[in-house]
Order: C-alpha cells, then structure tokens, then sequence
C-alpha cells in the first residue's frame, strides 16, 4: 500500500526531527526557589521524571538555555541548587525569534481584545513581516520586526510594568503584583482622575471629539480636592494608574508604528498577563489614537516569547520550519508539584492525578477548582471611553488552563485536496453565541453519565476503573465549566474542539476504548445479515442499486452513541429491527437531496457513461451497521466500477467509531462472502495469507482496483482538514472523489467546506437544534449534499 500511495519509510522528510511536548508553566522573579523547587520535584534538569525513575546517572554538566536579566542574577543558585549551567542568549533575540514561532506555528495565537471580547485571528505567515513587537515588562521595548532574525529596536519607554507596580505599592501598599490588578478591578478612576466633563461641567468637548468621559488629566483631581492620600480608595488609586499607564504604551505604541508604516502591533511580556482590563485599556488607546485603523493584537502565549525563543536557540532540533498543521495543542488537566501552588505539566502518576482531582470536589458534583467560582468584579468609569469587560478574578493556577500542552506530530499535514486552505474552518456550529454554547453543554454533559458506564464497563467495571471513571468526569465538567465562563480560555472554541477535549480527557485517566466491546458486539451482528443485504442488492438494476446504497448509508448512520435519540432508538429493537426500520422511511426528497446530480455523474444520461472516479477516500463513521450495512457495500459498488477505495477512519477511538486499526478485521470478515471485497482487500494488502487461505482459491479472482485503510491523524467524531495525517495526504494524491458520511464529519464539521474534487456529504441529522439551524428540518432528516469538483 505505501508503494502504491507513494509513501517513503512513512515519512517524506530527509532529516530526523524531534517529536514530544512543550509546556508552559509560569513562576514570577521573587518565587525563584519554588521554581528550583518545581524543577527538581520533576527531574527536568535530569531528562524529566522517567529517567529518574530508571536511576539515570545524573549530569554535572548539564546546560540550560536561559535569556534576560535573570539569566546572568540567578546562574550561580541554579549551579548550587541543581548542577546546572545557564547558557545565556540574547534577550532581544530571544524575544522575536519567540513571537515569530508562535505567530507562524500556532493556529489562532494572536487576537483582540475590546470589550471583554477575544476575537482570534490566523496570519498567513507568508504575510506576517514587518511588525511592531511591543514588550511590556519593567520598561517597554518596542522592535520592529522584519523577518527572523532581522529586527531593530525602534523605540521604547521606561513607563511599563514596573513603574505601574513600584507606584501601586508606594500608594496603594499593595503586596504582590496580582493584588494591585486586583484591587483595580474594583476601582472607580473618576474617584482620582480630571474629567473632560469636570473641565466643562458635564459636556463633551465636541468640537474636537472629546466626551465627557475622557480622561483629561490622571490623577487630575487631587490638585484640586484638600484630601490626603489615605482618603483615597486603593482601588480608584490602581485603576487610575493602570489607565494612565496602558493608554500611554498605546499611544507610544500607534505613533512607533505609524512612523514606520506597520500595520500590525503586538503586545506581550508579563505585565499583560492575561488580564482583561489591561488589554481593553490597551486596545481602547490604539483605537482612540488610530482613529478606528489599526488594532492591538495580544498572543496567547504572552510571557513566554523569550523562553520559547531560548529554546528555538538549541542547534539542529528540526524546529525552524514548523507549521500550525504539525503542532497539537491539548488541554490536560495539570496538577501543583508537592507542597506548592503552581500548577504545572499534567502528572505522569495516574493515581496522584486522580487523588489530586479528588481533593478539588466537594461532596456531590459542585466543583471549587481548579474552576473559578468567585463572580467577576466590576470596572471603573472613566477613559476615553469606558470598557464593558468585568475581568475575572485572577487565579495562581489561571496559566495552567489557558495554555495547552503542544504536542508535536511532524506526521501531520493540511488535506491538499482543500480548495482554498486559508478560508477553510471546519466548524460549521458558531460557539460564540452564548446560547449555542449552553445548549451544547447541557447535551455534553447530560450524555456523561451514561459515557463513565460505558468506560468503567469496558475496563471490566473494577473499582480502580470506577475511581478513574469518576476523575475523568470531574475533570471534563471542569473543562465545560472554565469555558463556559471564558468560551475563548483555550483559544477559538467550535464543536470538533468539545468533542476532541472530551475523547483527550478520557484518555488521560487511561480509558483506551470506552466502546470496545459494544463496537465488537455491533460489528458481529452487522456482519451476520451482510450477506443477504448483498445478494439483494446484486439483482437490482443499476439505477436502483445505487440509489438503494445511498439510502443504505443514510439509514445505517442512525446508529450513533453519541446522540442521545438514536441511544434511546437501542432499547426499542436489535440493530437490524432498527436498520429496516430506518431503510423503510427512506422517502426522497430529502431535507437536502443532490442524489440525481450525483447519479449522473455516476451513471450518465443516455448513451454517455462518464469514467469512473480514478480513486475514492470513504471517510467512515461508526462501527456496526454504519461501516458493515452502509459504506461498505457502497465500497464494493465503486470497487465494481473500477474505482480504486481507500476506507479513511480515525487513528484513535472516538464513541462508537470504528478506527482504522480494526477496520482490516471486518473488511476479512466480509469478504468472506463477497468475491468483490476479497480481490480488492487481496490488492490492497487488507488480507494476510491465513485469511487468504480460509477462501475458495478455485475462483482465482484477479482484481482490478484495490481496497486500502488509511488513518486520518485525528481520534475525535470530526475531522479537521488543517491537520491529517501524512497517510492520507498521499492518498489523496490520485482521488477524485470525497464522500464524507455522519453528523461529526459531515455536518457539525465540513458541510461547507469546498474541495478540488467530487465531494458526497452524507448524513442522517439526529439532533433537533441541529437539524433546524443547518438544514431548517428536523431530527432524522437526511443530508446528501453532492458538489462537483471546485
């Protein structure tokens, strides 16, 4: 199969390249010892935990990549502490070659922030140079950025985050950074601040644009009112001074960039932090000074440019040329390293995990954390005009949810038969209105009971199954609850991202297959009745073959785990009851129905018979009388017309799908009674010789085209075309012709995507708010949607 697809050793790249994960945890300058700390509880100055575990000897000699000033401060404690020498790189350089990764390797990294709302954006890295990379920490930096490696310092100003924290604890005597944000949240700046209306009683000075509400002068007020400084609130104090200090970095910022003609301006360093007020502020002085023409763009991964760039800075890693389509970003539930608050990379013991997911639960469902349950605050007025984001209350652990784990996977590539890659989004369900949002939810979470039987039953039911059972279904209600208090938490949220976080958690507490035996049990009875659906089909003509095999597949797909009206469907009648059931009430026209226009292109008009399709990639859904009484005989009817057919199915269970590791057992088990499928499997090399030989070699059948099973890189109900594996990508060297079958790939993800060539979308719609906002029709309403090549 691989010479036939054209595959190389699995892997067409020429050199060696690094796989694994990145994680980001943070520790502010005055926590360094529990940063010391936190690495050695892991081992990481040791290749991490595991070669502790395996008495790796330990290195004298090991050399850490390190930038900024704590790079020189602190090398001699990192010596002491734990054997290690810091290898100092250039902090500017560090800085840019940071941003410049994750602005070209990682999908939606940058966004705006107006009005507490996060909007993502993906830049074509084609497109990225120039851009002002403003770097907000003690004092700013502002450097202008040309491509990698070429960069300049253009500008700067020594009024940053220090001036805003060393002010604050002089006025406010606040204790810790995060307090004084937090104070500010709570703040009044009209308290302190002069007014454009205090100046002209009220009124907008119109005549040059200036409302009543902009601020004139910081701290204005305290010329003129006999107070003294403890009169003043401390939260009005740090609003004021947070504004004053963020409205001046942008106005800086606009004119740097106006100067040079950029039309992006990024912010980042640890004074932003993930904090709401700031980047509104922010934003509103780009806008208010930019007139409307350029906005703030803010990174997800803010704080960690120079780290990253640290890193990069390691010779021969194979990184250089990462894209967004090879690095995977997870959200596993982390846990604090022994007697500390910090909340780092998810724990390799299981039962440390569990226990730790454990001690955040109170009795019942109701979870404390690491979900933050205390309501937002509330903001000044004031400004050039006054912001609606509340912010939310800032957390010690709030990092360790909003940035993922990347994991890397070189073997990753975009879909080449994508029309136009750079407008293709998956999602077909818009997440951003809150009501959609709750209602998926509510469906999530009402199926999660029955999904922990399913689980702990395919684990045997033991009571170590049920401890990780109940673990995993507080940490994905953990997981809904973050979002949706911050829908944008991890980044632009659709429904493929839900289902994949669901399959992520279930398999970080260790459940491999939640459906295994259910899928066994489906694919055995399916596989009994084949043979006679077969035989059935062969004395039609061909017109009503194929019609009766396009109702075949719309009406095995009813058989979903995932939706709860067709769980219920279960308890009415066996698989096959349901299956006739569901073929009987196959009345056209369907809600969408292009089956004449596909007919034609199959079977032709008249005389005229087109050609067949060269090669065709069958996306499969479910196991059992989805994948054995639906895709399969259609398979075999393109295989009769000298189609070539690769099976495409998921590298990783999802519910009840069939993934591409079983799909070779119940393509043998069919074709022990079908000629067809048993000469294309042959071809395909889906048969080894001891299945081979339990047929009737007399019949000597030479096929013509072959059947093929590739993976498709994902282990979710959906597919995203942005990311699949290399295997398929070469399948889809030849093909011709798409056809995408169930609600996870064909609706909830695809329906609208456009591809090069033929492309059949085939779905039975099984849920009622689905069915009325995509097809305008109801549950059980079928989709055969057919586009010609684009």
């Amino acid at each position: 199969m691989k010479e036939r697809l054209g595959i190389s050793n699995g892997n067409r790249r020429s050199y060696p390249i690094l796989g694994g994960r990145l994680h980001f945890v943070k520790f502010e300058t005055s926590k360094i010892t529990e940063c010391l700390d936190f690495i050695y509880s892991k081992q990481l100055h040791r290749g991490g935990m595991e070669s502790h575990y395996h008495n790796s000897p330990a290195n004298g000699n090991a050399i850490i990549k390190a930038t900024g000033g704590g790079a020189y401060k602190f090398a001699d404690l990192f010596k002491e502490k734990l054997g290690v020498s810091l290898d100092k790189e250039d902090e500017m350089d560090c800085l840019v070659a940071g941003a410049n990764f994750l602005l070209k390797a990682i999908r939606h990294e940058a966004f705006t922030h107006m009005e507490g709302h996060k909007e993502f954006f993906q830049i074509d890295h084609n497109d990225l140079f120039p851009y002002l990379l403003v770097n907000i920490g003690s004092g700013v930096s502002m450097i202008k950025v040309d491509g990698d490696g070429k960069f300049q310092r253009v500008s700067g100003t020594n009024v940053g985050g220090g001036t805003y924290w060393g002010l604050g604890r002089l006025l406010t005597k606040c204790k810790s950074f995060d307090e004084l944000l937090e104070l500010s949240q709570k703040g009044d700046n009209s308290a302190v601040d002069m007014l454009v209306g205090d100046i002209y009683g009220s009124m907008d000075y119109s005549k040059i644009g200036l409302s009543a509400s902009t601020i004139a002068s910081s701290f204005g007020k305290a010329i003129s009112e006999n107070k003294e400084l403890e009169d003043y609130r401390p939260e009005d104090i740090s609003l004021s001074l947070l504004r004053m200090i963020s409205y001046n970095i942008g106005q800086i910022s606009y004119l740097t960039a106006l100067q040079f003609g950029l039309k992006r301006i990024f912010f980042g360093g640890f004074f932003i932090r993930g904090h709401a007020y700031t980047m509104d502020s922010i934003s509103f002085a780009i806008q208010f000074w930019s007139k409307g023409e350029a906005q703030a763009m803010f990174l997800r991964h803010e704080g960690f440019l120079g780290a990253l760039g640290a890193f990069l800075s390691y010779e021969k890693h194979g990184l250089d040329d990462l894209m967004a389509h090879q690095l995977v970003e997870r959200f596993p539930m982390g846990a604090p390293y022994t007697g500390g608050e910090i909340h780092g990379p998810p724990l390799g013991d299981l039962n440390e995990k569990i226990s730790w997911m454990e001690k955040f639960v109170q009795k019942g469902t109701e979870i404390t954390a690491p979900v933050p349950m205390i309501p937002p605050g509330t903001t000044g007025l004031g400004g050039f005009e006054v912001p609606l984001s509340k912010g939310g209350t800032l957390r010690s652990d709030a990092s360790s949810l909003n940035v993922g784990v990347l994991h890397l996977v070189p073997t990753l590539e975009v879909f080449p038969l994508l029309a136009d890659p750079k407008a293709y989004e998956p999602n077909t369900i818009d997440l951003s209105d809150h009501s959609e949002l709750e209602h998926w939810f509510t469906i999530l979470s009402g199926h999660l009971p029955d999904l922990v039987d399913k689980a702990v039953a395919s684990e045997g039911g033991s009571e170590d199954a049920k401890r990780r059972g109940d673990a995993f279904a507080r940490a994905f209600s953990a997981h809904l609850a973050r979002l949706m208090e911050d829908p944008a938490a991890y980044g632009k949220l659709g429904l493929a991202n839900l289902l994949e976080l669901r399959e992520e958690c279930l398999r970080e507490f260790q459940f491999v297959d939640a459906y295994r035996s259910i899928k066994q049990r489906e694919n055995e009875a399916s596989l009994a009745v084949l043979p006679d659906l077969l035989m059935e089909i062969d004395c039609m003509d061909e017109e009503t073959r194929l019609l009766t095999l396009i109702e075949g597949v719309l009406a095995a797909n009813i058989f979903d785990w995932g939706s709860r009206a067709c769980v219920d469907l279960y308890h009415k009648g066996t698989i096959i009851e349901i299956y006739r059931m569901s073929r009987n009430k196959m009345r056209r026209p369907w809600r969408v129905d292009d089956f004449d226009v596909f007919k034609e292109r199959m079977l032709g008009t008249g005389d005229k018979k087109p050609p067949p399709h060269r090669r065709a990639l069958l996306f499969v859904d479910n196991s059992g009388a989805d994948i054995v009484l639906g895709m399969l005989p259609l398979a075999r009817e393109l295989l009769r017309r000298g189609t070539e057919v690769v099976l495409v199915a998921n590298s990783l269970p999802a519910l009840n799908d069939v993934t591409a590791m079983e799909l070779p057992d119940i393509v043998a088990e069919a074709a022990k009674h079908c000629d067809i499928l048993r000469g294309a499997a042959e071809a395909g090399g889906l048969l080894v010789d001891a299945m081979i030989n339990t047929f009737d070699g007399s019949k000597n059948i030479s096929p013509l085209v072959p059947l093929m099973v590739v993976e498709n890189g994902c282990g979710s109900p959906c597919i995203d075309f942005r990311q699949v594996s290399s295997e398929l990508a070469a399948a889809a060297k030849d093909a011709d012709l798409i056809i995408l079958e169930g609600m996870g790939r064909a609706l909830h993800t695809n329906l609208n995507a456009r591809f090069k060539c033929d492309a059949l979308k085939l779905a039975m719609v099984k849920n009622q708010r689905l069915a009325e906002k995509l097809v305008k029709g109801n549950i059980y309403d079928c989709v055969c949607k057919y586009e010609p090549a684009n």
